[in-house]
């Protein structure tokens, strides 16, 4: 099966259509599928909902689709630094569902195990347990928190190869492996593709099962959400 692809636009080629839920890995500029995104943004569709972690920044990541309002609601434990997405969702623009981060997490890795459903006890007594079922566990409450079954995964990565055995770089994991395996369709982004058994087998993060298509995003230009600079003493 040919799951190497020469761009963006081709990989998503057959799959876009308006009203999708799409699983997008990432934590603020660290690991999100920018190629991806940049492709999902000049398709032109639309009433999307993103289940991310956050939206990216403005004008970057997710933050480019809702410039051009190609997203109708978001599912996401943090609004933080976007300010594009504060407007919208204060305005009454956007449907945003608010997740506990670690909830988040585990119904992106539930909804790739098949798992319907869960209880957790993060969110007992908050408005986050409200309109859902309660119910006590030796003598504790818990909430029933719902599998994310996406119609399709953008994921960015470090290294593939050509089966699509995918490694991350460090940190750049974060939501990517359940992101991946929550979808229907998994695509990804990798800054490079190595031959079949170059990869220690110990070493892969996602398997390549999960994963229908790929593509070389590099080269990247490395952005930073906030740049910190000391004032020197003497200055």
């Amino acid at each position: 099966m040919k799951k190497l692809f020469p761009d963006a636009a081709s990989a998503l080629d057959g799959i876009l259509q308006d009203g999708l839920l799409i699983a997008s890995g990432g934590f603020g500029l660290c690991g999100i599928p920018e190629r991806l995104l940049d492709a999902v943004r000049d398709s032109g569709v639309s009433g999307l909902t993103f289940a991310s972690n956050n939206a990216g920044i403005d004008n970057e990541g997710i933050g480019k689709l809702l410039r051009t309002r190609q997203v109708a609601k978001m599912i996401s434990s943090y609004v933080g630094e976007n300010k594009e997405f504060e407007r919208q969702y204060l305005a009454g623009e956007l449907e945003v569902e608010f997740c506990p981060q670690g909830t988040l997490a585990e119904r992106m890795r539930a909804g790739g195990a098949g798992i319907p459903g869960f209880y957790t006890k993060t969110g007992v007594g908050t408005q986050v347990a409200q309109g859902k079922e309660v119910k006590s566990f030796g003598g504790e409450d818990y909430i029933l928190e719902r599998g994310i079954f996406a119609d399709l995964s953008l994921i960015k990565a470090w290294k593939a190869d050509e089966s699509g055995n995918v490694i991350f770089r460090k940190t750049a994991r974060n939501f990517n492996v359940p992101a991946a395996t929550c979808g229907k369709i998994c695509v990804v982004e990798v800054e490079e593709i190595v031959p079949v058994g170059s990869l220690d087998p110990d070493a892969i993060h996602l398997p390549g099962v999960y994963v229908q298509r790929m593509i070389v995003g590099a080269p990247y230009e490395k952005k930073i959400e906030f740049r910190t600079v000391r004032q020197r003493k003497d200055a």
